[in-house]
C-alpha cells in the first residue's frame, strides 16, 4: 500500500538540500553567477532594441551602428559562455548528487534485515534505486537551471518593460492572478498522477523480474501468453498514468500562452494608439514587445518546473521512505565480539513465528556440542531451517535464548557472529561473476592456493576442464552457466574456504547425484572435524554418522540420540527412516 502524499514538497526539498546539495554549495554559487549572466543577457538584449530602432533605423545615425553592434555581440557572447558554464556545472552536480544518493541508498538497504526484503520484492527496489533516482537527476539538472537563469531573466525583462512603460507592464500581467488556482491544482494533479505512474512502473519491474527469473517454469507450463497479458496490463497501466501526468504538465504552459495572448492584445490596442498619437516611439514599442515576448518563455518554464518539482518530489518521497526504514536486528549497546565462537550451540526454550497466526518454534531446546556433528531431521515445515536463520540472526526469537559457548548471541556483534559461521544451503546463490570470485566470496584476501584447495575438496576441479576459462569462467546470472550440482559444489567450496568454526549444512548435497554426493559427503566430514556442525538432511543416509540427531516436529524436539539409538526406539526417527528407505 502506498503512503499518503505529503502536503508540501518543501520539507522533502529541504531534506535533499541538507543531505546532498549543500556539500556542493561552492559549485552551485559559481553556477548561480553564470545563470545570472545568462538570464540577465535577455534583459540587456531587449533594452538595446530601442536604440537600435530609434537611432539606426529611424534616425539613420550610421555612427551608432558600431557601438550598438558590439554591445549586441558582447551580450550574445556572454550569454553563450554563461549558458555553457552553468549547464556543465549543474549537470555535474546533479550527477554527483544522484550517484551519491544511489550509493547511500544501496549501503542502507544492505543494512536492513530479512523482514524488509520479505515485504519489498527485488523489482520494486530496483525501480526505486535506479528509476526514481534517475528521474530525480533529469528533473534536478533542468530545475536548477530554470530556477536560477529564468528567475534572473524574468526580473531583468520586467525591469526593462517597466522602464519603457509601467502601465503597459501592468496591463500585460493583469490576468496573472487568475492563473494561480489553476496552476496550483495542476501541479498537485501532476504529483498525484506521477505517484501512480511510479507505482505502476515498480509493479511492472517486479513482474519482469519474476518472469526473467522464472522463465523455465513459465515455458514448462506453457504460460507465455498469460504472462505476456500480465505484462501488457502493467505496461498499459503505466502508460495511462504517465500520460495523465504529462497532460497535466503540458496544460500549464498552455495557460501561460493564453495569458500572454491577452497581454499582447491589451498592450497592442492601448500602446498602438499612443504611438500613432506620437506619445511613444517605435523603439519604445519594439523594445517593450521584445521584452514581453522574451519574458513569457521564462514564465512558462518556471511554471512548468513547478510541476516537474512536484513530480520529482514523488520520487524523492519514495527514496526517503526507504532511508527511513530501520533494521530491527542490530548490535545492542555494548555488544562485543563473540568470545568462544567454537563452543557449544544451545537453543533454550526458543519460541518464534513469522507472523502471529503461524508459530514455527514452540519452546524448542537443543544443544549442538562443540566440535561435533549434530543433525536435525523432521518433516518439511518443522522449523529446521528457521533454526539456522535464528542462529545467524537473520531473525530474532520471540522468547528464549540462543547461546554460543555459553554467551547469548544477542550480546555479540553481528559481524563477529556471522564471521564465525559458514553455511551451505539448498539455495545455490551464485553471482554473475567468475567461479573464482564466487568461491572467494566472503574471503577476498584468500590466496590462489587456498582457493584451489577449496575447489579441489568440493570437487569443483572435476568440471573445470569443461569450461572455457577454468576458474575464471563466468558463473552466469544466478549461476545459470552451471548445472545444479556444479552450483552446489561451488557453494560448498565457498564454505570450505571460509574456514569458520561453526558449519551449517542445509540440504548441502541435495542437488548432487549419488556418486558425487558420496565424495562431497566425505569432504564435508573431513572439514567438519573439530568444528561445531549442524546438518539438516532429508536424505537420512547422509547423517548416519552424526554424533547426535535431534528429531523436530511442529517446532519442538521430540527425540534425540544417535542413529542406532533412535532406530531402536521405533518412534519418530525410525518411521522417518523407513519412509526414506522405501523412497529409495
Amino acid at each position: 500500500m502506498s503512503r499518503p502524499l505529503e502536503k508540501s514538497i518543501w520539507p522533502l526539498l529541504h531534506r535533499a538540500w541538507r543531505d546532498y546539495l549543500r556539500r556542493y554549495t561552492g559549485l552551485l554559487l559559481v553556477a548561480a553567477v553564470l545563470m545570472a549572466i545568462d538570464g540577465g543577457s535577455l534583459g540587456l538584449l531587449s533594452y538595446y532594441i530601442k536604440p537600435m530602432i530609434d537611432e539606426i533605423f529611424v534616425a539613420g545615425d550610421g555612427s551608432a551602428i558600431g557601438p550598438i553592434a558590439a554591445a549586441m555581440f558582447g551580450i550574445f557572447l556572454a550569454r553563450a559562455l554563461g549558458a555553457f558554464g552553468q549547464r556543465t556545472l549543474t549537470s555535474y552536480v546533479s550527477l554527483r548528487v544522484v550517484t551519491d544518493l544511489q550509493e547511500d541508498l544501496s549501503r542502507h538497504l544492505m543494512s536492513l534485515d530479512s523482514a524488509f526484503f520479505h515485504r519489498h520484492p527485488p523489482g520494486a527496489l530496483l525501480e526505486r534505486v535506479r528509476g526514481d533516482a534517475q528521474t530525480l537527476q533529469a528533473v534536478a539538472s533542468n530545475a536548477i537551471v530554470v530556477l536560477g537563469r529564468d528567475t534572473v531573466s524574468l526580473i531583468s525583462l520586467i525591469v526593462v518593460a517597466a522602464m519603457v512603460d509601467w502601465q503597459w507592464t501592468l496591463m500585460a500581467f493583469v490576468g496573472l492572478p487568475l492563473l494561480a488556482l489553476p496552476v496550483v491544482w495542476l501541479q498537485n494533479y501532476v504529483r498525484r498522477t506521477t505517484r501512480r505512474a511510479r507505482e505502476a512502473s515498480a509493479d511492472l519491474s517486479t513482474r519482469l523480474d519474476e518472469i526473467f527469473h522464472g522463465y523455465k517454469a513459465i515455458k514448462t507450463n506453457n504460460m507465455e501468453g498469460v504472462e505476456q497479458q500480465r505484462v501488457a496490463a502493467g505496461v498499459g497501466d503505466f502508460r495511462r498514468q504517465q500520460f495523465l501526468s504529462e497532460t497535466g504538465k503540458a496544460a500549464i504552459p498552455s495557460l501561460i500562452d493564453i495569458l500572454a495572448g491577452l497581454g499582447f492584445v491589451a498592450v497592442m490596442v492601448f500602446g498602438g494608439q499612443q504611438i500613432i498619437d506620437g506619445e511613444k516611439t517605435l523603439g519604445d514599442f519594439m523594445s517593450f514587445f521584445a521584452a514581453l515576448a522574451l519574458l513569457f518563455e521564462p514564465v512558462r518554464r518556471l511554471a512548468t518546473v513547478g510541476a516537474a518539482l512536484h513530480a520529482a518530489s514523488v520520487s524523492l518521497e519514495r527514496l526517503y521512505a526507504l532511508f527511513d526504514e530501520r533494521p530491527r536486528i542490530v548490535d545492542r549497546p555494548g555488544a562485543r565480539p563473540l568470545a568462544k565462537p567454537a563452543g557449544d550451540v544451545e537453543f533454550d526454550d526458543v519460541h518464534f513465528a513469522y507472523n502471529a497466526e503461524t508459530p514455527v518454534l514452540e519452546g524448542l531446546s537443543l544443544t549442538a556440542a562443540a566440535g561435533k556433528v549434530t543433525a536435525l531431521v523432521g518433516p518439511s515445515g518443522a522449523g529446521k531451517t528457521t533454526l539456522f536463520n535464528l542462529l545467524a540472526r537473520f531473525e530474532e526469537p520471540l522468547s528464549g535464548q540462543i547461546r554460543i559457548g555459553g554467551e547469548d548471541i544477542r550480546e555479540a556483534t553481528l559481524v563477529s557472529l556471522r564471521h564465525s559461521i559458514a553455511q551451505v544451503s539448498q539455495e545455490t546463490a551464485l553471482f554473475d561473476e567468475s567461479i573464482r570470485h564466487n568461491i572467494a566470496y566472503g574471503r577476498p584476501d584468500a590466496s590462489e592456493a587456498e582457493i584451489l584447495a577449496a575447489a579441489e575438496q568440493a570437487q569443483v576441479t572435476d568440471f573445470l576442464d569443461e569450461l572455457p576459462a577454468g576458474l575464471d569462467s563466468p558463473a552466469g546470472p544466478r549461476g545459470s552457466n552451471l548445472s545444479g550440482g556444479q552450483r552446489q559444489r561451488v557453494i560448498i567450496a565457498r564454505a570450505l574456504l571460509r574456514d569458520a568454526p561453526i558449519l551449517l549444512l542445509d540440504e548441502a548435497t541435495s542437488a548432487l547425484d549419488s556418486a558425487t554426493e558420496q565424495k562431497i559427503q566425505q569432504a564435508l566430514e573431513r572439514v567438519a572435524e573439530g568444528r561445531t556442525s549442524l546438518v539438516i538432511a532429508h536424505r537420512l543416509s547422509t547423517i548416519r554418522n552424526a554424533d547426535l540427531i535431534h528429531v523436530i516436529i511442529d517446532g519442538r524436539v521430540v527425540e534425540s540420540g544417535t542413529h542406532s539409538e533412535l532406530l531402536a526406539t521405533g518412534e519418530h526417527y525410525a518411521r522417518l527412516y523407513r519412509q526414506f528407505e522405501h523412497g529409495q
